[in-house]
């Protein structure tokens, strides 16, 4: 068995004895001899990655599946989607044009047609120059990657709208899209995987760049004070981050659930399209949860379980103060970092 393998497996097996993914690393170590789980460290030396036995606070439920597939997504899914009422916003990174890391449309179609209704597909133009950054030149991406069995709503198409932020560090109100308060819930459906800027993109990635306009909003958390189009980068950015999710979720008031999917995790976002590094961390799985920090904590848990096999995605994080986010959730209020994973493969 090859080392990589070895350590997936000893992974995959901490899982099925019911060990939590972030305290397997202990297994991992055991079973790989020199694999080290690494405790990631930010610029003020405070270690943000914790095991997981050594964290406090009420325990949040984190479903997970390893079943990377149109009924994996279906299954897990439905753990918490309860919550989705009225309209539904689903908001998913829908790629560049050709882009081969994106989340399997065929997924997102069955998932869409069978379980969750009146759901609408939602994205904004970005803030960089390229195929999606007119309204009109989104919607012939759309088509090209082949999302067009259901509607697609580009938030910012007709204008944007301030929403406030409570306990803001740095955006005391954040401008979205305004179709966004059209909607009555939301569905935070997304590829997980590294990211250039934010060192990982997660449901937090994918809500507040994600939900942010064009000009206004993506230049709140890009430019802030600086003017400069990429002016802000590191904790501060993660920062910005954090105040436009905890703004955008509470205008939900609790009708938002989170799905983050572990495959094709290359080190680049999707939105480098066919540019992306080829992937070189394993697949792991599908998360969910109803609490935010705690699906996107359990997911990087899971990524420092597989030790040495996830190097690439763990230098990413930690080379652009990516785990800044995590803190900063927890800071704000947006969930807790202690959690207990439910395996929906054991049922």
């Amino acid at each position: 068995m090859k080392r990589r393998e070895l350590i997936q497996a000893t992974v995959a097996a901490g899982v099925a004895a019911g060990l939590p993914l972030g305290a397997q690393a202990a297994a991992e170590q055991k079973t790989a001899g020199a694999v080290k789980r690494a405790v990631a460290k930010v610029d003020d030396g405070s270690a943000v990655n914790t095991p997981l036995a050594q964290r406090a606070g009420k325990k949040s439920v984190v479903y997970f599946t390893r079943d990377l597939s149109a009924a994996g997504l279906r299954k897990i899914t439905a753990k918490v989607s309860s919550v989705l009422t009225g309209k539904v916003a689903v908001k998913l990174h829908t790629g560049e044009k050709g882009g081969p890391n994106i989340l399997p449309r065929e997924w997102v179609r069955e998932l869409l047609a069978n379980d969750i209704k009146n759901a609408t597909i939602v994205e904004t133009n970005t803030y960089y120059a390229g195929d999606r950054d007119t309204t009109a030149k989104h919607l012939d991406t759309l088509k090209v990657n082949g999302w067009t069995f259901c509607p697609v709503d580009i938030l910012d198409a007709d204008g944007t709208v301030m929403i406030p932020v409570k306990g803001a560090k740095h955006i005391p109100e954040i401008s979205v899209g305004k179709n966004l308060v059209k909607y009555d819930s939301l569905l935070v459906l997304t590829h997980f995987k590294g990211h250039t800027m934010g060192g990982f993109g997660g449901s937090n990635k994918n809500i507040s760049i994600g939900c942010a306009d064009a000009h206004t909003g993506k230049k709140q958390l890009h430019a802030g004070a600086t003017g400069q189009q990429w002016g802000i980068s590191g904790r501060e950015f993660m920062e910005n981050m954090v105040d436009a999710t905890k703004g955008i979720t509470d205008h939900f008031k609790g009708h938002v659930c989170y799905v983050n999917v572990l495959r094709r995790m290359s080190v680049d976002c999707d939105c480098t399209g066919t540019a992306a590094e080829e992937p070189r961390v394993p697949d792991i799985g599908i998360f969910a949860s109803l609490d935010l920090l705690a699906v996107e904590q359990a997911s990087v848990d899971a990524v420092y379980d597989l030790g040495e096999a996830s190097a690439p995605l763990r230098e990413r994080m930690e080379s652009r103060h990516g785990l800044r986010q995590l803190s900063a959730m927890r800071e704000i209020g947006l969930g807790s970092e202690n959690y207990e994973i439910v395996d929906l493969d054991k049922a």
